[in-house]
């Protein structure tokens, strides 16, 4: 039986020492390097922290191979490792480690002048001294001696939409089920090269990382940059040969509307898997238009529940107007739609979308509060004890017995005494021929709809609202109509609504 990640690790360190596991635009490390440099980590960490066991240690890096060095040998010192986003704010920086209270921040001599505010005792610099530290082999085999499969593997912080971010912890067990099912579900092979998009403190690099070790094939972390300029990046794709992408889907819509695919017609892929936000059909359609041969498949699924709970290879053709399932519940995951009621919805009835199994995390990161208003109760099963997240997403039954997942409960709102969903709205704008990317918020103060858009040049507002009429009522139209030329984005590369409401909506 399987309980700890790095089994991954060892396994094609063996089968494959000189093959090259990871790298970046600057280097690359073989599975055999991979292995030494955790190994020469973890004893560094095992004799600064005097064999300290499931503690956080935050990591405030950019992302690179040798970060995911450090990730594995903070776990082969059996420790937490927590990747933090150095481009966010100082504030949230200190919120998040004063929610840690880490044993160690590991930092470089660029990123160490964000924590200026933290005593230095607790501070690594990973200079050369972290990286050429002699293995302590024995200390290594006693702690994993002692690892079991419930054991914390990683905490990350949410992206805090209300403004308070919350640390999700996943353990090892969670994770190796998640990779084995989406090993078993999506052909890899040794020689496929995936190219990560996902910042290292996003749960979409969990696959990315643990589907390489696992399978022995090639990661490749692709230049941030390069997701600003669709031209440079689809021939980076080509250049690197790269087979699998999961990206979110705004990094997919910018380059469906860049009108450049027709124009790279030789690149490698064979899988394009999304996830992270609603993928509208009118920018999937492109990319099938182009590349019809691909495995396109839509995954679904919060921090809290490892990333992934439901998917949906997509296998039919849809409109631009319509709304892309999400599918049904991966292997040894249990998904359940409630209604208000805390019922089973039926066929076409919207509910809560929860979900239960070995993917739920362990909760929240010293919030017992906010842990407990989530993770709840079973309320279909009075008898034992058995816990399911409720995710906070709105779904329901489609006539194939597919979930389409319609947005985030809190975008649900009331409005002149109807009942409306603003992802309702955000797909019927979505399919507009020329508008690339959209987004529908509530105006709390002026009690109006707002929606943001997207697209080359403006178009008219009479137009739009014409349009949108042939899918929602009229009491759903948007009251302000606001063209944009680019759409803020976060650092995970979803749409930034807090940006939108504070720049335009004033709060």
């Amino acid at each position: 039986m399987q309980k700890n990640v790095l089994e991954y690790l060892e396994n094609t360190s063996q089968l494959f020492p000189d093959k090259i596991g990871y790298s970046d635009s600057t280097s690359a490390l073989t599975y055999k390097e991979i292995n030494y440099s955790s190994k020469q980590i973890a004893s560094f960490i095992i004799d600064k922290t005097h064999s300290s066991k499931n503690k956080p240690i935050a990591v405030l890096l950019p992302k690179t191979i040798h970060t995911l060095t450090i990730f594995h040998g903070i776990t082969y010192s059996g420790n937490i490792y927590v990747p933090i986003d150095i481009a966010q704010p100082e504030e949230r920086i200190k919120n998040i480690l004063n929610t840690l209270e880490p044993i160690l921040i590991i930092v470089n001599n660029n990123t160490k002048q964000l924590i200026h505010f933290i005593d230095n005792k607790n501070i690594i610099i990973t200079d050369s001294s972290m990286i050429a530290y002699p293995i302590n082999q024995i200390a290594i085999n006693e702690i994993r001696n002692k690892q079991i499969s419930t054991d914390p593997l990683y905490i990350l912080f949410t992206s805090g939409s209300t403004g308070i971010p919350k640390g999700v912890i996943i353990n090892h067990q969670s994770v190796i089920d998640y990779i084995d099912w989406i090993t078993d579900t999506f052909t890899f092979s040794i020689t496929d090269t995936i190219g990560n998009q996902a910042p290292l403190y996003f749960d979409n690099s969990i696959l990315d990382i643990y589907t390489t070790l696992k399978i022995g094939c090639h990661l490749h972390i692709l230049n941030e940059l390069l997701f600003g300029f669709v031209e440079n990046l689809l021939t980076e794709l080509k250049n690197r040969n790269i087979t699998t992408i999961f990206w979110v889907p705004s990094a997919l819509i910018k380059i469906a509307h860049s009108c450049l695919l027709e124009e790279h017609q030789n690149l490698s892929l064979n899988k394009v898997l999304f996830c992270g936000e609603i993928m509208p059909n009118k920018a999937l359609n492109i990319w099938r238009k182009h590349y019809p041969n691909l495995l396109y498949a839509n995954l679904y699924g919060p921090t809290e529940i490892t990333d992934v709970c439901s998917f949906y290879i997509v296998d039919r053709e849809f409109k631009n107007e319509e709304l892309l399932p999400i599918g049904k519940a991966c292997n040894n995951t249990d998904i359940i739609i409630l209604n208000t009621k805390n019922q089973l919805v039926k066929e076409n009835e919207i509910g809560e979308i929860c979900v239960r199994g070995i993917s739920l995390s362990m909760g929240y990161y010293n919030n017992k509060e906010k842990t407990s208003e989530v993770f709840i109760q079973n309320p279909l099963n009075t008898s034992y004890n058995e816990l399911i997240y409720k995710t906070g997403d709105l779904g329901y039954y489609n006539k194939y017995g597919e979930i389409i997942c319609i947005g985030r409960k809190d975008f649900q709102i009331k409005h002149n005494g109807y009942r409306i969903e603003l992802g309702e709205i955000e797909t019927a704008a979505a399919s507009i021929k020329e508008i690339a990317n959209i987004c529908v918020l509530y105006n709390d103060i002026k009690k109006e709809i707002t929606m943001f858009y997207s697209a080359q040049t403006a178009i008219e507002i009479k137009f739009i609202r014409k349009y949108l009429l042939q899918f929602i009522p009229l009491y759903a139209i948007p009251t302000t109509i606001i063209y944009i030329k680019e759409m803020p984005l976060t650092a995970n590369g979803k749409i930034d609504r807090q940006y939108l409401k504070k720049q335009y909506l004033g709060y």
